[in-house]
């Protein structure tokens, strides 16, 4: 791991160029750690590689509002009024495709995504492993597999992932209770 940076507004425009050089690293959010890349399709390759994850497992896409607001994804108006927020919605692209994407409540992954847009990110482990939530853990894990890490000043870097929702069946379907309670979205689909 060449380096190591801590997640303050004066590492974000370090973070940002090493994400638009291309690297993968690892970042915390509101949740955990995740292995992050520019979204991109080198930084997705790559981040299948480091993480031995299955190419059939799709991505979470991190942003932010502004460009959410812009791209042309199909974005229930209940998500206007949550995010930023632990929770991840399954959304349908322009071209019908479909994306999970969250808008993390950390000031530097807002930062992050406003200066460099958009970052892939996953949990932080091996495929199939539970996730690592201390930066020891993920040095000893990953080594020089990753190009950097941003480190929480504190050593845990939280425990429950993102709440995960589907909304592109004309409704919400929660896929996974994480972070978030997601329950009145239930109630309010059904209204």
């Amino acid at each position: 791991m060449s380096a190591v940076l801590y997640n303050e507004k004066e590492f974000v425009r370090q973070v940002a160029q090493l994400l638009n050089e291309g690297c993968v690293g690892v970042i915390p959010a509101d949740t955990i750690y995740g292995i992050s890349s520019r979204a991109d399709s080198s930084g997705a390759a790559r981040i299948y590689e480091v993480k031995r994850r299955p190419a059939s497992k799709n991505l979470i896409m991190l942003a932010s509002l502004d460009w959410i607001e812009r791209s042309g994804f199909e974005v229930p108006e209940v998500l206007y009024d949550i995010w930023p927020a632990p929770l991840t919605a399954i959304l349908r692209a322009p071209d019908g495709s479909t994306q999970a994407i969250r808008v993390p409540a950390d000031d530097f992954i807002q930062s992050l995504t406003a200066v460099c847009g958009p970052i892939w990110s996953t949990s932080c482990n091996i495929s199939g492993m539970p996730s690592l939530t201390r930066a020891e853990d993920i040095r000893k894990t990953f080594g020089i597999s990753l190009d950097f890490i941003v480190e929480k000043r504190r050593e845990d870097a939280g425990g429950l992932p993102s709440t995960l929702v589907d909304f592109t069946s004309g409704g919400c379907r929660i896929l996974r209770q994480g972070a978030y309670d997601a329950s009145h979205l239930i109630r309010l689909a059904s209204m």
